[in-house]
């Protein structure tokens, strides 16, 4: 047990109270958000593993990091929140989110950026969130809902099957 507990995902805008299964803020399922404080740290740094994967998947496609180390620098001045279970992609958005509407010199932060040049920051963080939340919840679909529906299903088909057999 180390004496550092990790730190959760959370960024206090929960959508899970208003009925989503993934949160549209930290991009967690509902369960690990109930759940977080039961978790081993085993758990939640493979919860942290998938949100970072998504994370770079997503800013991979719109930037370059050339300078990772120049890029904390710039966080740290700036007083930009950087969690440190994410890789630098994940980084990224509170970048975003925290220059708004402002244009940015990519290259200040050690950055190449590859997307459309009209976009703002905030464009930018909100379609990059947008993306990354419609991975996470294709990736709750593909392995917590549908199984459960499946099985919903199943079972259906066998009590039908079994109310048939004994109207025989």
């Amino acid at each position: 047990m180390t004496n550092t507990a990790i730190r959760t995902p959370c960024i206090g805008v929960c959508s899970t109270t208003f009925g989503d299964t993934v949160c549209r803020g930290c991009k967690r399922f509902l369960h690990e958000i109930v759940d977080w404080n039961r978790y081993t740290e085993a758990q939640k740094t493979l919860v942290w593993q998938r949100l970072d994967s998504l994370l770079g998947t997503v800013v991979g496609n719109y930037f370059l990091i050339n300078d990772a180390q120049l890029l904390a620098e710039q966080l740290a001045f700036q007083n930009i929140r950087r969690q440190p279970q994410l890789s630098p992609p994940g980084w990224l958005p509170e970048l975003l989110k925290a220059a708004g509407h402002r244009s940015l010199n990519w290259s200040d932060y050690g950055l190449d950026y590859c997307g459309d040049p009209a976009l703002n920051a905030r464009q930018l963080y909100d379609l990059i969130s947008a993306e990354v939340y419609a991975l996470a919840q294709a990736h709750y679909d593909r392995n917590h809902k549908l199984p459960g529906m499946r099985l919903q299903q199943l079972l259906a088909a066998l009590s039908l099957e079994q109310d048939q057999e004994k109207a025989c």
